[in-house]
Formats: structure tokens, C-alpha cells, sequence
């Protein structure tokens, strides 16, 4: 076994698994550090799968979610016996199990530290949002929406016909205490920068027969906010605390970034709109 540390959107974590399968994850080494206190380790295991009681699993799909007689949290996708995974956590979210069988080891690795992740973060000011930001004029800018609304497609607008725009991640960007991150996690397109950008705004998309934006605040910019977090997936098993930092944060995001509405075309015109209003 060996371990490393990583260190993205300041917070430090460390992977302890078989050396050859580091080759698997070289997304993750532009956020290589040199150690630190980690704030949670993820620990390759070849034990068996501990008893546990399921407490969600959901429809239609192999991802269950339960608790050990001892209370550690259980995250499982098991396709079947012998293929799946299983992440055992620790109660304080500190330390990680992972136990894989079958193939996919590269999709299993990286689906559980984005879980550890989103868990231990959550009481940090943190949130890692399915979203996609782009940089442009030394800030960055977050669309929201869910999946098929046109997310990517807008960024790239915005890199065709925005000079001077730059992709910063295409899928699962870190944003804390006002600042968004780049992270290991982008396999829309791969893109996993270590860079950090003031959010200058976050823009909410949906599909349209014309283009239009409006500017959002209060409830309506919290729910937008509200259905992007990764780590509120999760809430059907997270405790109390960790949903109370998870809203909190959320609550301090809409009230503190301006954020709007855009109805929209994929077109260029849509992407002009946007920066032109947004950028103000």
C-alpha cells in the first residue's frame, strides 16, 4: 500500500491504496501536496463486506446506503456479488474503507473520495456542486441546472465567442467561502485544473425558444442552489450536523453571490446575453 495527499479547495485528504492503481488517477496529481493533517483518509480494503442494515437503496438503481451495527455509514453500488463497491465510513466522516470488486476501479476510486469529500467538507463552508464554471476576466462563473439542460454546451459557447474565457471544470466544481475551485473531478470533459477564481456570479439554466435572464435572490436562489449539491445526494443518510453546515452554507452562497436565471437557446446569442448581463 502507499499513500498520498492531495489538497483541493485548501482542505487536505489523503489516498492509501495499491501503488499501480495511483496510475488509474492521475486527474488527482495537479492537486498533489507534500502531507499535512489530512481531514479524511480513504483506505483500499480486501477485507469482506461487513454486515450492515440497508437503510435507503434507490429506485430502479444498485446504489444502497445502510449503517453498522458499530454506526459507521455504509455507500454501496453493487451491481452484484462479485461486482460493486462499498465505502465504510467512520461516524466522524475521518476515515474511509473502500472495498471493489470487479472492474471500474478508476469510476469507483473517484466516486468515493467525491463522497468522503462532500461529507467531511460539509461543516467547512464548502460545497462541491454539479455544475460547470468557466473563468473570465479574473472571476468565475457557475451554471447550474440539471442533467441535460445544456450546461456544457453553454461553457462552450462562452469559450467559442467570450474572448479571453477559459474552462475551469465541466462538472463537479468546489466552491468555498466565495471562491470556486477546480477539482479532480470533470469526466463530462476532462479538465482538472488547480485554480481558484472569486465567483463573480452563478447563473441557473433551463431550455427555452428564446433567450431570456432575470435576476434571482432569496428562496428561489436557495433551491437553485439546493438541487445542485453533491453532498445533498446523500441526505437520505447524513446526520443532522452535517445537513445543518451543508443549508448553512447554501444560505450564506445566495445571499452573498448574485445569481440569475437564464432561459435559453444554444446559441450564441445566449451566450452573449449572459455575459453581458452578468459581468455588469
Amino acid at each position: 500500500m502507499m499513500t498520498r495527499h492531495y489538497r483541493v479547495a485548501g482542505h487536505t485528504f489523503a489516498i492509501s491504496v495499491r501503488e499501480e492503481l495511483f496510475a488509474l488517477i492521475g486527474n488527482y496529481e495537479p492537486f498533489a501536496c507534500d502531507g499535512g493533517e489530512p481531514l479524511f483518509t480513504l483506505i483500499e480494503d480486501s477485507g469482506a463486506v461487513p454486515e450492515y442494515t440497508e437503510v435507503y437503496r434507490k429506485e430502479g438503481l444498485p446504489y444502497i446506503y445502510g449503517r453498522t451495527a458499530s454506526g459507521n455509514n455504509v455507500y454501496g453500488f453493487m451491481e452484484s456479488r462479485n461486482s460493486g463497491m462499498c465505502l465504510i465510513c467512520s461516524k466522524d466522516n475521518r476515515e474511509g474503507r473502500l472495498i471493489m470488486m470487479g472492474g471500474y476501479l478508476k469510476e469507483k476510486l473517484n466516486r468515493s473520495v467525491m463522497i468522503m469529500y462532500a461529507l467531511a467538507t460539509a461543516g467547512n463552508d464548502t460545497l462541491v456542486l454539479h455544475a460547470v464554471v468557466v473563468s473570465c476576466e479574473g472571476k468565475g462563473y457557475i451554471f447550474l441546472g440539471p442533467c441535460r439542460t445544456g450546461k456544457s454546451t453553454h461553457a462552450r459557447l462562452w469559450l467559442e465567442h467570450i474572448e479571453g474565457t477559459e474552462l475551469v471544470n465541466d462538472d463537479f466544481p468546489v466552491v468555498r467561502d466565495g471562491v470556486v475551485y477546480g477539482s479532480p473531478w470533470s469526466p463530462i470533459t476532462p479538465c482538472y485544473r488547480n485554480v481558484s477564481y472569486p465567483i463573480g456570479g452563478i447563473v441557473s439554466l433551463s431550455q427555452a425558444s428564446c433567450n431570456k435572464i432575470h435576476r434571482i435572490s432569496g428562496v428561489e436562489a436557495f433551491l437553485n442552489l439546493y438541487g445542485s449539491d453533491m453532498g445533498r445526494r446523500l441526505n437520505n443518510f447524513i446526520d443532522e450536523d452535517i445537513d445543518k453546515g451543508m443549508h448553512q452554507t447554501k444560505d450564506k452562497l445566495a445571499q452573498t453571490i448574485p445569481m440569475w436565471h437564464l432561459e435559453c437557446l444554444p446559441d450564441e446569442a445566449a451566450a452573449r446575453l449572459c455575459y453581458e448581463t452578468i459581468t455588469r
